[in-house]
């Protein structure tokens, strides 16, 4: 049965069906072979209701409408502006820069698709216009929005932490070490690339232009500090911070900044309603999908083939990232954590991981199969937005990605990167 699952899941993918189709198709077909029909098919429909009706999941929306109003307004270009007025004028410093904004956005959305939006859609011809060559500067957009999945809030982090029952306050403290870390490689790289490329520096911005920068960026600055200070406060849940982010965004972009009006809001939320119905859409068929396999007890035994049960903690750790860096080149990162995380939740708990651990090194993983050929999403959506060929965006991504899997490495060896401060807040 395993078999005709997967086979029914990767034809009609090749076929060009959206994941939703070959997800919910396989389950139907799983939940045929199971009970020899559609007599209890009530049951799947249960399975499928039970995946989206967790309250943590309302903070996906709301997350991705605060981002949305950010973009379409002027708090995103304000944060922009305001790294780039105290590190343009180094060398690398606009490298630098896009994945500082990309950092600091993550610190807002949550998403990498819509980091690469929100800051590659400026920050691209600035860095062409530098002479920056177009295949660094695409890898650098797609790679640093990786940051986004990390530094909370993370939609990623949230689905993790529904789907695993891990508190998603400590998921969310965990991945700002691993996101830090991954800027100041990063920036590191930029700087090294423009040295050796000889690229022009930005003439550097007087200490009264740079006053003004941070002026301007005051009010979004609060971002982060709804979220991360308000968790970490325990002033508010995961779910409070994202309605707060809301009216927050809707309070700068309307009555501080005047940047939208009520025909703007409208278009946005219109905009998260269509995103957000797709998300929950994928989040109810993985669900069924990750029921029907695991009353049909796939998992035990694709696990003891491979004989993970003998491994220790580490050999655990690598095979899990191993799995989810691969599954993310092909498929939706939500989808592969929907599926994958029942199935290695059982392993987990026999060798005593740290679930916020784990969920950390998954989310990085995801990321950075996002961002991966052959079919990492923020590929495609770098395709969209920037309008340039699949080889030229993804040409320029080997070093990023050795980076990033150099630093899922460090976490499995070092996990005191992302428990540091996890420990520091809540132990």
């Amino acid at each position: 049965m395993a078999l005709t699952i997967f086979l029914i899941m990767i034809v009609l993918l090749l076929a060009g069906f959206p994941m939703m189709i070959p997800l919910i198709a396989a389950a139907f077909v799983g939940f045929f072979t199971l009970f020899g029909g559609f007599g209890q098919l009530e049951t799947m429909i249960q399975q499928m209701l039970a995946g989206i009706r967790p309250a943590s999941l309302i903070a996906v929306p709301m997350f991705i409408f605060a981002a949305d109003i950010m973009t379409r307004g002027s708090s995103a270009g304000r944060l922009i502006d305001m790294v780039m007025a105290f590190v343009g004028h180094v060398r690398g410093g606009l490298a630098v820069s896009t994945a500082a904004a990309c950092t600091m956005f993550g610190a807002v959305s949550g998403s990498t698709q819509a980091t690469v939006v929100a800051v590659g859609t400026p920050l691209r011809p600035r860095m062409l216009k530098a002479g920056y060559k177009d295949s660094f500067v695409l890898a650098l957009i797609v790679n640093s929005s990786d940051i986004a999945f990390l530094i909370p809030p993370s939609i990623g982090m949230i689905i993790y932490g529904v789907v695993s029952g891990t508190s998603i306050a400590e998921l969310f403290i965990a991945g700002i070490g691993p996101g830090l870390l991954i800027l100041v490689i990063f920036s590191i790289y930029a700087v090294i690339y423009a040295t050796r490329h000889n690229v022009p520096t930005e003439p550097k911005a007087s200490w009264g232009e740079r006053a003004q920068a941070v002026q301007q960026a005051l009010w979004p600055l609060g971002f982060p500090a709804i979220i991360v200070g308000g968790i970490y406060g325990g002033v508010f849940s995961p779910t409070e911070a994202a309605a707060a982010c809301v009216l927050y965004a809707l309070l700068l972009e309307l009555v501080i900044f005047r940047s939208m009006g009520l025909k703007e809001v409208y278009a946005t939320a219109k905009s998260t309603g269509l995103i957000t119905a797709v998300v929950f859409i994928l989040v109810g068929a993985g669900a069924a999908f990750s029921w029907v396999i695991s009353f049909a007890q796939i998992p035990q035994q694709v696990l003891a083939s491979v004989g993970i049960s003998e491994m220790g903690q580490i050999g655990v750790l690598f095979v899990i990232s191993i799995a989810f860096f691969i599954g993310c080149m092909f498929v939706d990162p939500i989808v592969v954590i929907l599926v994958l995380v029942p199935i290695f939740a059982p392993v987990v708990d026999s060798v005593g991981l740290d679930p916020v651990l784990v969920g950390t090194i998954i989310t990085l993983q995801v990321a950075i199969g996002s961002a991966t050929p052959p079919f990492g999403c923020d590929i495609f959506t770098a395709i969209a937005v920037f309008k340039r060929p699949y080889i030229e965006v993804v040409r320029g991504t080997p070093p990023f990605i050795i980076m990033l899997l150099g630093v899922s490495v460090a976490l499995i060896f070092f996990p005191q990167i992302a428990l540091f401060l996890r420990d520091l807040a809540f132990r």
